[in-house]
């Protein structure tokens, strides 16, 4: 049976919650990714911030503002303004379907990966999709 290591992401980005919102936005512009999970100084996982709490957090772009005094205000705001806390993990030894299935029916974007309170990797609808294709190729093998 696979499990959640076999497909989860690992080592993951992540990020503090005393970083900035200015911080998010440029690790996810960098490194094209819509989660960072936020960890303490001993990697225990906290909370999560996507790329949709970073654009609600963001001020409107009719508000007609330039750049450089978006990301001043972005380097005042703390992750921890902005972050969930409300966030479901899976251990790295659960199987598979039921980290599908977790996805599917909460419609998450994606489940930290956690193990007595560390964070050790993520597993997102990307990684299902990888999955899926690689899958699909195997049979088209045959």
């Amino acid at each position: 049976m696979l499990r959640v290591k076999d497909l989860m992401t690992a080592p993951v980005f992540s990020l503090r919650e005393t970083d900035s919102l200015q911080s998010a936005r440029a690790l996810m512009d960098l490194q094209r990714i819509r989660h960072i999970p936020i960890v303490t100084v001993d990697n225990i996982f906290t909370g999560l911030v996507t790329n949709r709490d970073v654009l609600a957090a963001t001020v409107s772009g009719l508000a007609e503002m330039d750049p450089e005094t978006q990301r001043e205000i972005d380097a005042g705001i703390p992750i921890r303004e902005i972050m969930r806390t409300d966030i479901k993990t899976v251990d790295e030894n659960s199987s598979l379907k039921v980290a599908a299935q977790t996805l599917l029916n909460h419609k998450y974007g994606c489940l930290p990966v956690v193990h007595d309170g560390q964070l050790r990797g993520i597993l997102t609808e990307a990684d299902f999709l990888r999955l899926t294709i690689n899958l699909m190729d195997a049979l088209d093998k045959d």
